[in-house]
């Protein structure tokens, strides 16, 4: 071997445990998160919480997980989440889908199933605030909120943000821009921020409308259609035939489906405000097609929840309302980087089951 093959073989060698190194220190970085006071309600205090994720567990636990859909990008970046701390720490689940926030009788047989198998806890992305309430099993299984909101004493753990206060941070960046402006009439905001009355989209609604409540600002429509992007289509063709708002505020579906409406109706001036993060919201901010979205790192939400879940099995106390930070997306370049907790890869697929269970 030349001497110039020798150094090209130690560069690859030092490159390769370089890399190794670096997946090692980041599986075992340190998760910024928030803890928030009281629990389950709508006004929260929150602190900072430096969270060192679990590297090892003390048995395969097997977890049965319950979301309203895999429709989007949003409960897909959870998906993921879920699926790659599962997989580092030799975790089994299964995943059941509802079909969408109108299928509660779904989830409740779901439910059913997850009680009744051998499985150890439960997440449960509700589609219902109140599902619990229609639960006519015994609650044998420890439950955690994932995402969504859980109104039912049995419940002392939820993982994920504030949905109010992820309205009011898209809410805010209005009221911030109309600031700047000098309009002679009231800015028009159109909402379309989800399904009505379940998911987050209530909360949504009320945190803009509070983060506007002093704002010149004036709600020209509100309109509600489940997470589906045909849906949104009907939706905005119905609104934009009645008005053009100079924002429109809506679920990163409905922005999604907006993006394209707007250009094909030459309506530029329309500023597009997201609730939630994509990855066509993402392109769109990047694009300047997009003005503002609110950013709540799921990916980070699904990996703490399988954390959280395992720790309480091995004996944790409830952890209350935990959850990543809540960041605000602007339109531009700069920005638009190091996302890896906020949107699961381009190539990810949904997992619904990974079973460790021949480790044992």
């Amino acid at each position: 071997m030349t001497k110039k093959m020798q150094y090209t073989t130690y560069f690859l060698v030092a490159c390769l445990n370089f890399i190794a190194t670096f997946v090692v220190v980041a599986a075992n970085t340190p998760w910024p998160l928030e803890q928030r006071y009281p629990f389950n309600a709508k006004l929260q205090t929150s602190k900072p919480v430096t969270f060192h994720p679990l590297s090892h567990v003390q048995k395969t636990w097997n977890l049965c997980v319950l979301v309203p859909h895999l429709k989007d990008a949003y409960w897909i970046g959870i998906d993921y989440g879920l699926a790659t701390h599962a997989k580092q720490l030799g975790v089994s689940l299964e995943l059941f889908e509802a079909g969408g926030y109108y299928g509660k009788a779904q989830q409740l047989e779901q439910l059913s199933h997850c009680m009744s198998a051998p499985f150890d806890a439960i997440l449960l992305g509700s589609v219902d605030p109140l599902l619990l309430n229609s639960y006519q099993g015994q609650i044998s299984k420890p439950i955690i909120a994932l995402v969504n909101r859980i109104d039912s004493p049995l419940i002392t753990t939820r993982v994920g943000v504030n949905w109010y206060q992820m309205g009011w941070v898209a809410g805010h960046y209005i009221q911030q821009a109309v600031l700047r402006q000098s309009t002679k009439t009231p800015p028009q905001l159109a909402l379309l921020t989800g399904p009505e009355r379940v998911g987050g989209s209530a909360w949504v609604e009320q945190g803009v409308l509070a983060a506007l409540e002093h704002s010149t600002v004036t709600i020209s429509s509100i309109r509600h259609a489940d997470n589906n992007r045909d849906l949104y289509r009907d939706q905005l063709h119905h609104l934009l035939n009645d008005h053009i708002p100079d924002y429109i505020l809506g679920s990163a579906v409905a922005v999604e489906a907006a993006v394209g409406e707007l250009q094909h109706r030459g309506l530029d001036s329309v500023q597009l405000v997201s609730s939630y993060l994509s990855p066509a919201t993402l392109r769109g901010l990047y694009r300047n097609r997009v003005a503002f979205s609110s950013d709540d790192q799921v990916v980070l939400q699904g990996k703490l929840a399988i954390d959280i879940t395992v720790r309480e099995l091995q004996g944790a106390a409830a952890y209350g309302d935990i959850g990543p930070k809540i960041l605000g997306l602007k339109a531009g370049k700069k920005q638009l980087s190091n996302l890896n907790y906020s949107l699961a890869p381009a190539d990810f697929y949904p997992i619904y089951r990974i079973d460790n269970s021949a480790k044992d």
